[in-house]
């Protein structure tokens, strides 16, 4: 009795909820232009008719049931939902302090109101990189919340003095009388300085439901007991952490800068390194030898300058960071890296804000077409890493029958105008995410 009441609560508050969602059995586009998530150039106008949560058919001359939506593209652009594959959903509204002396009410309505956000700027997709996003995604699936599919990492996983080690020197040493840190109670980072704990801490994350292990394996700019070229877990804490994941049929991906903690954390069976903007040739090389996924950011001044008071320890940290990202990315192109966007967004509402700015960005380095194919569907592919873990079953990341129908309608060509991505409020028509539509313009 008490499961059938929770769930008949449940089914009466989801419609109520999502006041703007608009969901039919059916919904037909007319004239519009495709990017599949693949190609080089759009289609010829044709039309796309999604049923329920999949595309059902695309060509010329299709037919809707009677009771159809049907959509008038006026020749847009139809293309993929995007996908940053680096958020971090729990941790952009809120400031440190509030984190973590705050109200955790407080955290989880302000990261639901930022994941609408998110979602309200074509981002159909995230993959979490550490933060208690369990109950959120858990809320945004039942369609309480609008929001992005959330691929979650739970807790990110570091030692202590590492990047995400927030506690204050006076809770060191540590002892049995306080076992965890206020940021570890919270969900936020786990600290673990052996094999064993190590084992137990990503067993826990994926009994949540995490779909992927986050570690910090170097050191990292925002934490105040880290310098970068740390590194931190010893092998046999790396191999721990890769045995557990993997006997769970997912992986492990680290944060690292340096080529010592990209390097020992590949040899000790890691899949994906995140960041790397410090990395060497041969180490580049070597991530395309052992076929080893790059996610990275944009981190460059347009978007980084002033995160922290000049001259500080974190500010000198960062514009190392952001020196490195030209090369990086030169790499990247140089060796043909299998590589994921992100944007690595914290605790900043106005820098998330600029999330589809730091997409446009990457027009440094690639086209349009490659930046386009980076954020749908080779992200998608990416995703796919997590295996049975993976939380939706289903294609992402195209525009093809049977993929999921995660769509945006972009007023104009972002093929020859990537511009446009980057003011979501103005350009995107219409925003629809498994089948059902979220923003559309159109009908206004």
């Amino acid at each position: 009795m008490i499961f059938a009441s929770v769930w008949a609560v449940a089914a009466a508050v989801i419609p109520a909820a999502a006041v703007q969602a608009q969901a039919a059995g059916e919904t037909l586009f007319q004239d519009v232009r495709i990017f599949d998530g693949k190609g080089e150039e759009l289609s010829a106008p044709t039309s796309v008719l999604v049923r329920g949560n999949l595309i059902a058919a695309i060509g010329d001359d299709l037919t809707a049931a009677p009771e159809a939506a049907v959509i008038d593209g006026g020749g847009r652009t139809l293309m993929p939902g995007l996908i940053d594959a680096h958020w971090h959903t729990m941790l952009i509204r809120q400031t440190p302090e509030q984190m973590m002396f705050g109200d955790e009410g407080l955290t989880y309505l302000l990261a639901g109101a930022e994941a609408t956000a998110t979602l309200m700027r074509g981002f159909t997709t995230v993959r979490d990189l550490g933060g208690p996003s369990f109950g959120l995604k858990q809320a945004i699936d039942m369609g309480v919340v609008p929001g992005p599919r959330i691929w979650p990492s739970g807790a990110m996983i570091t030692v202590t003095s590492g990047h995400g080690d927030f506690r204050p020197l006076s809770e060191l040493p540590r002892d049995g009388s306080k076992p965890l840190s206020r940021i570890e109670e919270l969900g936020g980072a786990m600290v673990v300085d052996s094999p064993d704990l190590m084992r137990q801490r990503v067993r826990e994350q994926l009994m949540r439901g995490a779909s992927q292990i986050k570690l910090t394996a170097g050191g990292g700019v925002a934490s105040p007991h880290s310098p970068l070229d740390v590194s931190t877990f010893t092998a046999e804490e790396l191999r721990a952490a890769v045995e557990a994941a993997e006997n769970w049929g997912t992986y492990v991906t680290v944060h690292a800068y340096t080529p010592a903690a990209i390097r020992r954390a590949i040899d000790a069976g890691v899949r994906v390194i995140e960041h790397a903007q410090l990395i060497d040739d041969e180490t580049a090389q070597y991530m395309v030898e052992k076929n080893i996924w790059l996610s990275t950011q944009p981190i460059v001044h347009e978007f980084f300058d002033g995160m922290f008071p000049p001259g500080s320890d974190q500010d000198q940290k960062a514009q190392e960071v952001m020196e490195g990202t030209d090369r990086l990315y030169q790499m990247v192109k140089k060796y043909n890296l299998k590589t994921a966007f992100g944007t690595d967004v914290l605790f900043s509402e106005a820098m998330a804000r600029r999330q589809g700015e730091m997409l446009v960005s990457l027009k440094t380095w690639f086209t349009p077409a490659e930046i386009l194919r980076q954020a749908t569907s080779t992200n998608a592919e990416f995703l796919g890493l997590s295996g049975l873990r993976s939380p939706y079953k289903g294609k992402l990341g195209v525009i093809e029958e049977g993929a999921l129908a995660d769509i945006l309608l972009v007023n104009g060509d972002p093929l020859t105008d990537l511009d446009l991505l980057a003011d979501a409020e103005r350009n995107l028509a219409l925003i629809m995410k498994d089948g059902t539509v979220y923003k559309n313009t159109l009908a206004e």
